[in-house]
């Protein structure tokens, strides 16, 4: 593996292999492009599972007909909540047969075009006048509603499309400014105007995604790479490959017919993608430290990340396609769509971005461009020996803020990982609390007009009035099922109002009006009593449908995917983790410490969303993906440090190789980790609470990770452990190094280290150790360095570079 690595990395990294490379990605990715780009399909909106009672009811009600017709609602009320006068009232009667005409005049030329004759588009029309024509009046006089009949489309974009024009029309209307001046307010709602509305809150909202989430990762790298040049190559790359990742996920899309969110697959890609190159530069710079060429350092750079990165891809791909099993057709076509996003990624970052920089030379990190003198400076400030330099994994990284904070961990690991506990405890009460289920009004961060009609509707008529509930039955047992359902508690009324042959059989549709909020837990709970009540009455085949039942199903799928996908990404993360490591009690503490971690992150970003958003309850959707989040991207940290850590306590041992491994990587992982956060957090641009929640607690969670967990608790609990921890690993295991002389001092605890002859002593056996360490693990290290030993120079050799 060691040999094809190397080739790999020659042929990117080569004058010729640079150009060549380069050429063919551009050549396939202008021909992805313009194979796959297209207008895209309309896909239907489905919450709740397909083989959910609800799905089933509405999949039915489709059979009848004008199915295609629903009422949305006009809510009329005045201002300071006073009567509405017998005047008023004439108006919105006349407002309400405005409507229809409007409505009538609007889509008669969509009947026409799906097939309709002429004359029963007319005579649909002519009764949906008239419908929207009679306000219905509420009994505290101080509210009326208009029903308005439409025809919805098969998506809600398409609705939505018919809302805002019904919409324009009220605010233009001469009879609707009239009775506003007079201190009314008109408002539009029920479901197909909720649908519509949050179709509406997307309009460019991805576009400004995009450019916030561009403009947040530019800021960062530029922050982190100190250069005006060096940010602009990941991100054109990066940027690139979100760009392929949205045509390709939308022809697969497409294809598959799936459901997704396409700002989540950007933010996505541009997160793992900068955290992929932000590894991956951090390494090529340390290289340059040590080596003149560039191509050479570069190369080296690529084969010892690319095990790294394609290992810490594969762990959040894995994850994601985990969600192939979820009943949730949202949650399943994100993990296809968000996986692909992410091969897409990690093939930028490995593929397309070193020859780039290769190509551009060692002058993009102007005007910090890193010096092989550097180096030597690092190596004469440590006290190793000249054995102990002829076996480490690396030169000693240069004396930082992440060297000490390592070493005082290592120091005393006990008081740091109570400490790391006590904070992750404290974190995790923000649990205590929190509910899941948002109901249509709380699902927008910020208040649509659809939810302020239901607020002014739930005032003044039966909350039930804006979402009845939708019993479809076999027609001979319809009244039976009206009936019976009557006389539940919680049920306003019910009545049979359509029948219709399918199949050979008659069935019948049942409306029925609850008193209880649709998404409240009572009007959860009426749905559950309904169904209990219709499915006991023999021969009725009753399903139970419409906006609550939906949403009791999507609960319910939510809580099921949570179950069955949470132990797959466990078990996902830890067989990867194994599989890199191959040391069982790292890989189940990494695993621990990172689920731990998750859950105190949902419980402060739960916290946060009280404080934030006065929103003390997480949307359904919010759990699993913030699970499959924190834990697949926590793992990726975990694999960046621990594999370090693995090679470094080779030769120093577990101690004194975790001190290594955050001296090299504590501040690549904490850039890393800041991107992501930072790109999360603009899904909190996006007007969805579902959204805001997710970026919220996912952005949090990354960052404790990347401070607390990688920096703090990991390191102290292999402190505590020692070099048992990495068995069966002998190199380790039989390693005794505890502490370098310099750290030991800097630690003022010089007592702990081994005395100076053990160390003489152990370093051949290191040395050998190591080597076979590498071989078994695939990789080279730092004294088999990539093309060094064919294209350096005797004298450069010499020099004491590490090499074997």
């Amino acid at each position: 593996m060691n040999t094809t690595l190397t080739k790999s990395a020659h042929t990117l990294v080569s004058k010729r292999g640079s150009w060549f490379v380069l050429g063919g990605i551009v050549i396939l990715v202008t021909l992805l492009f313009g194979l796959l780009s297209g207008p895209g399909e309309d896909r239907a909106n489905e919450s709740a599972p397909a083989d959910s009672e609800s799905t089933q009811a509405a999949q039915l009600l489709q059979k009848f007909p004008d199915a295609d017709k629903q009422s949305v609602m006009v809510v009329a009320s005045h201002e300071d909540g006073s009567t509405l006068s017998s005047d008023e009232q004439a108006e919105l009667g006349k407002l309400g047969g405005t409507l229809g005409d409007y409505i009538d005049s609007t889509q008669n030329g969509d009947s026409s075009q799906n097939g309709e004759s002429s004359d029963a588009a007319d005579s649909a029309a002519g009764d949906d006048a008239s419908q929207a024509s009679r306000p219905i009046m509420s009994e505290d006089g101080k509210a009326a509603l208009l029903m308005v009949p439409i025809e919805v489309g098969l998506t809600n974009s398409d609705t939505a499309e018919t809302v805002d024009g019904l919409r324009d029309f009220i605010a233009d209307d001469s009879q609707a400014g009239a009775l506003e001046d007079s201190g009314m307010s008109l408002l539009v709602t029920g479901g197909p105007a909720i649908g519509a509305d949050i179709a509406s809150a997307f309009g460019g909202a991805d576009f400004t995604l995009l450019i916030v989430t561009i403009v947040i990762v530019a800021l960062l790298l530029i922050i982190t790479y100190r250069s005006p040049i060096l940010w602009l190559l990941p991100l054109i790359v990066i940027g690139t490959a979100d760009g392929l990742a949205s045509t390709v996920t939308g022809a697969i899309g497409d294809a598959l017919d799936l459901q997704f969110d396409t700002g989540i697959i950007s933010v996505l890609v541009f997160g793992a993608g900068a955290n992929y190159a932000l590894l991956f530069i951090s390494r090529y710079r340390e290289e340059l430290g040590r080596e003149s060429d560039h191509r050479l350092a570069l190369g080296s750079a690529w084969t010892h990340t690319a095990s790294t990165i394609l290992a810490s891809n594969l762990t959040v791909v894995l994850s994601l396609l985990s969600l192939v099993f979820a009943v949730i057709p949202g949650t399943r076509g994100l993990g296809i769509a968000a996986a692909v996003g992410l091969l897409i990624a990690a093939a930028a970052v490995l593929f397309a971005l070193p020859p780039v920089l290769a190509i551009c030379g060692k002058g993009v990190f102007w005007p910090f461009v890193p010096k092989v003198q550097d180096a030597t400076d690092e190596t004469a400030a440590t006290d190793e020996t000249a054995a102990d330099e002829a076996s480490a994994a690396t030169p000693a990284a240069k004396p930082s803020i992440w060297r000490t904070i390592a070493t005082r961990v290592v120091k005393k690991p006990g008081i740091h990982l109570d400490a790391g506990i006590v904070i992750l405890g404290v974190m995790a009460t923000g649990l205590i609390g929190t509910s899941v289920g948002l109901d249509q009004s709380e699902k927008f961060r910020v208040q649509s007009e659809s939810a302020q009609g239901l607020d002014v509707l739930s005032e003044h008529f039966p909350p039930g009035e804006s979402q009845p509930i939708w019993i479809v039955a076999d027609s001979s047992h319809a009244d039976q099922v009206a009936d019976s359902v009557a006389d539940i508690d919680g049920v306003v009324r019910a009545n049979v109002i359509d029948e219709t042959t399918t199949e050979g059989s008659s069935i019948s549709k049942v409306m029925v009006t609850g008193e209880y909020e649709p998404d409240s837990p009572a009007g959860l709970d009426l749905i559950t009593d309904i169904r209990s009540d219709v499915h006991a009455i023999d021969g009725a085949n009753a399903q139970v449908g419409g906006a609550a039942a939906t949403e009791l199903d999507v609960r319910d799928g939510n809580a099921q995917d949570f179950l069955t996908i949470a132990p797959m990404i466990l078990a996902i993360s830890f067989i990867i983790l194994l599989g890199i490591l191959r040391a069982p009690l790292v890989a189940g503490t990494l695993l621990v410490v990172n689920v731990a971690s998750s859950a105190a992150a949902i419980g402060l970003g739960a916290f946060l969303s009280r404080a934030m958003f006065g929103q003390a309850v997480l949307d359904a959707q919010v759990p699993i993906l913030a699970f499959l989040f924190l834990v697949a991207l926590g793992i990726d940290y975990s694999i960046f440090l621990s594999h370090r850590a693995k090679k470094e306590s080779v030769v120093h041992g577990a101690r004194q190789g975790m001190i290594e491994a955050i001296s090299h990587t504590g501040g690549v992982i904490t850039s890393a980790g800041i991107v992501l956060a930072g790109v999360f957090a603009a899904l909190g641009m996006l007007p969805l609470m579902v959204l805001g929640q997710l970026g919220l607690i996912v952005g949090v969670g990354v960052l404790v990770d990347t401070i607390l967990v990688r920096t703090v608790i990991v390191p102290a609990i292999i402190s505590l452990v020692g070099n048992k921890m990495w068995w069966p690993n002998k190199a380790i295991t039989h390693s005794k190094y505890k502490y370098s002389g310099a750290d030991a001092a800097a630690a003022g605890d010089a007592d702990i280290r081994d005395d100076q002859p053990a160390n003489s002593a152990h370093s051949s056996q290191a040395s050998s150790m190591q080597t076979d360490e590498a071989q078994a693990d695939g990789a080279s290290t730092e004294g088999t360095r990539l093309l060094v030993e064919s294209d350096r120079d005797e004298a450069t050799t010499s020099a004491g570079h590490g090499r074997h």
